[in-house]
């Protein structure tokens, strides 16, 4: 598995590059604390990225999802065809809730530069309501694997899939600067 999630990190990375998802800083900025300028986040530019563009990375992302955890689920033909439509189910649901969190990207990149206490409250605020609406969605999805898969199975994928949303979150968190506290 760990070969499966080494390649998860290339592709999310290689995805996000190749979508043109960048936030650039300012020459000097680091983004992290302590340094001299805050970083410049670059959505926002004529070279930015398009909702099209948002579009089509969530789908590869998708679609690569999809494809590691079949590499990693090792399910029989009968126990395939009873996993995936609870998967794509699953997926459908996660949708909806990733839709907030790509919005709630798009305010960031924004505001940060002029982000106000109330805004930066918020902020933390409706990033901690995405995190536990996803982790609850998928723990709810444990229950319905439960039922066509092995509880062992079903772990399995848990861990497969909390592991990718993982390294998104990372390479996303790479890409989005500090919020500016000096301000």
């Amino acid at each position: 598995m760990q070969k499966s999630m080494n390649a998860v990190m290339a592709v999310v990375a290689l995805l996000l590059i190749s979508s043109g998802l960048t936030f650039a800083q300012a020459p000097g900025a680091s983004g992290f604390p302590g340094s001299a300028a805050p970083p410049n986040f670059g959505v926002a530019q004529p070279t930015g990225v398009s909702d099209d563009d948002i579009a089509r990375l969530r789908a590869d992302l998708r679609s690569k999802r999809k494809q590691i955890t079949a590499q990693n689920m090792n399910l029989t033909p009968d126990e395939a065809a009873k996993f995936w439509p609870v998967y794509d189910q699953y997926i459908l649901a996660t949708i909806k809730q990733n839709d907030v969190r790509w919005a709630m990207i798009k305010d960031y990149a924004a505001n940060y530069g002029t982000m106000a206490d109330e805004q930066a409250q918020n902020y933390i605020k409706r990033s901690n309501i995405v995190d536990q609406q996803l982790l609850a969605l998928r723990l709810r999805y444990v229950s319905a694997f439960e039922k066509v898969i092995s509880p062992k199975k079903a772990a399995l994928w848990y861990q497969v899939d909390r592991h990718i949303d993982l390294l998104i979150n990372l390479q996303l968190s790479t890409q989005i600067p500090m919020i500016d506290a000096s301000k």
